[in-house]
């Protein structure tokens, strides 16, 4: 292969037990789960008693479907050790193997998506589906397309005079390659479609660099059929990828899409800025939100359903940059809310502390760390935990993240004077049992959230700070008296997020002690022999993780902190207090995590401040 190609996750079978196909002695033709049977059974994967009894069951399910799915579909066992079933994938990679061909497991997120696009005009769709090719890398002098049939290669030689390069086969999965046909031709078109007779949009948006082309005229319709299609398949496609977030950014020449996966950003597709601007008007109008404002920013939800028919909520967010309005989508997993304290990264004495803060009858109990630490997904577990029918648990939040059936949610609405304090004054005459408010911002709000707990009412919210000792900081800089924090605060919670090791390739390593010593430090734990390794595989898109988990770092407050809660307090002191009481920092917090062989030393110094503090 060209190494100037970028053709990511492609690697060469190498599977001892298998004797290549004598493609010389092999006409031109399609596979058939005959072939594909017997050649199973010559190199021991399958019993030839029983691929030939289960011959007779496949030929009358054959069908249009690919020999590789259909025999994939019956669940076999490989005859040797490990005893594994035959999947889809496995099949896959025999049959590179066997065809002397490269194996790729398609990941569109590491696909030159812009290189692909262009070659699409040249391969019709009816093409690429009738020899079932897909091109999936490209540079001046080649294509790399995969098929599922090694040995139907009579459409190279017609490529390689369309496209006037030289043509590269590697073997993927035949449900892949037909889901990204569908997929990559049909954004395309849409675009296409979209492009049909738009040009820039006129005006109401700011843009300091637009670039006009005079004597044109006509804008392009967000409710046209193309921009719909791209819509749903942009919102289809990230919560397939797991993203948390989308990201629309508009600029001069090519519009980006951007996924946050695992807290990562990944580019995911380029698109012309007259289509740019009309899928953000087609999110606008899915969000109720003005589509004719373009100076403002605005926030609006949707919410949708996955393929799978999960219900999922999207908060949107625009605001107007350089080259036109610039949207946020944010998901929202129902499922989230459904997960239980260890899913979430609880320690058992993590678990225990925080349980014992919450079971309190009235204070105030906070949550603190940066955005993007996992607040919201701590405190909506927390408190579908605590909304049993026997109590009336309300909140007032900036907007309303997710929707729970449980709680009396109420958003703040600064147009008409609902401010977070003023949302508190109303939940106070709705009887309520729990409040949890959004965030803490000001004086006033700070002050509304001490008067409930005075009278009686357990209040959780956030802040944004750095560790558990400065929130108590944070509060007296707003300017609530050191003796009412004495009296209304239960504990703090500061928290992060750190992805964790992909479980389908994670390997072992061992660790330096003094990074263990530095990291754990105040404290002495054991230093384990060794710890998990990031190494990368199809499964997590070659980083070596796969998902998050949280960190913890849990300060209760005892009588003899509460004595050293003064307007002149010193954080310093205070955060030796709490870890003299047995607090541990979110450093410990972070050793266990490793330790378990969950994540990294790399992945948790990006996370944590730097270990000389």
């Amino acid at each position: 292969m060209n190494p100037a190609i970028p053709t990511p996750s492609l690697t060469r079978t190498n599977l001892n037990d298998t004797v290549p196909f004598a493609r010389s002695r092999l006409p031109e033709h399609r596979l058939t789960v005959k072939e594909v049977l017997d050649e199973l059974a010559a190199d021991g994967w399958v019993d030839p008693a029983e691929a030939e009894r289960a011959l007779a069951g496949f030929r009358a399910e054959r069908g249009e479907l690919h020999p590789l799915v259909v025999i994939a579909n019956k669940q076999l066992r490989r005859l040797q050790p490990p005893h594994q079933v035959l999947s889809l994938e496995l099949l896959t990679e025999w049959l590179a193997g066997k065809a002397g061909l490269p194996y790729l497991r398609i990941d569109p997120l590491k696909l030159d998506i812009a290189a692909v696009e262009r070659l699409l005009p040249f391969v019709s769709y009816d093409y690429a589906a009738r020899y079932q090719i897909l091109p999936v890398a490209a540079d001046p002098n080649r294509v790399v397309f995969a098929t599922a049939e090694p040995y139907l290669s009579e459409w190279q030689d017609v490529l390689r005079q369309t496209l006037r390069r030289e043509i590269t086969r590697v073997i993927a999965n035949p449900l892949d390659i037909n889901r990204y046909q569908m997929e990559f031709y049909g954004v395309s078109r849409s675009v296409r479609g979209a492009l049909k007779g738009a040009i820039e949009p006129a005006s109401g948006i700011l843009n300091f660099e637009q670039l006009l082309e005079l004597g044109r005229r006509g804008e392009l319709s967000a409710d046209e059929r193309p921009i719909v299609q791209i819509v749903d398949w942009l919102l289809q496609y990230a919560f397939s990828q797991r993203a948390s977030d989308i990201h629309l950014e508009p600029r001069r020449d090519q519009g980006q899409i951007r996924f946050r996966i695992d807290g990562v950003l990944n580019s995911i597709y380029q698109l012309p800025p007259v289509v740019m601007s009309a899928v953000t008007s087609r999110i606008k109008i899915l969000g109720r939100m003005d589509v004719a404002e373009k100076r403002r920013p605005q926030d609006g939800r949707i919410k949708t359903r996955t393929p799978a028919g999960r219900e999922i909520e999207l908060r949107l967010s625009t605001m107007p940059t350089a080259f036109g309005e610039k949207c946020v989508l944010r998901i929202f997993d129902p499922d989230t809310v459904t997960k239980n304290f260890s899913q979430l990264g609880f320690a058992p004495a993590e678990e225990a502390t925080w349980r014992s803060m919450i079971a309190r009858p009235h204070g105030i109990v906070l949550v603190t760390g940066p955005t993007g630490s996992g607040k919201t997904t701590t405190l909506y577990t927390t408190l579908k935990h605590l909304a049993i029918p026997e109590v009336n648990v309300c909140t007032v939040e900036d907007p309303i993240e997710m929707v729970v059936a449980e709680l009396n949610q109420m958003q703040v609405q600064p147009a008409i004077d609902l401010s977070f304090a003023q949302g508190i004054r109303t939940l106070l005459r709705q009887d309520p049992d729990i409040i949890m408010v959004g965030e803490i911002r000001d004086l006033e709000t700070a002050q509304m959230a001490v008067q409930a707990a005075l009278t009686g009412h357990l209040v959780l919210s956030t802040l944004h700070t750095n560790d558990a000792a400065s929130a108590i900081t944070r509060l007296l800089d707003l300017g609530i008296p050191y003796y009412l924090i004495q009296n209304v605060l239960i504990g703090v919670m500061a928290q992060r997020l750190v992805r964790t090791l992909c479980p389908h390739c994670k390997g072992r390593e061992s660790m330096d002690a003094a990074l263990w010593t530095a990291l754990v430090q105040p404290l002495t734990l054991p230093k384990p022999q060794t710890i998990g390794a990031a190494q990368g595989c199809p499964e997590c898109r070659n980083t070596g993780y796969l998902g998050r988990v949280g960190l913890y770092e849990l300060l209760t407050v005892t009588p003899d902190l509460r004595r050293l809660f003064r307007a002149d307090m010193a954080e310093e002191t205070l955060r030796s207090a709490a870890f003299n009481q047995g607090m541990r920092p979110l450093r410990v917090s972070a050793a266990l995590q490793i330790a378990a062989g969950m994540t990294t030393f790399e992945e948790v110094v990006q996370i944590l401040p730097p270990l000389a503090d």
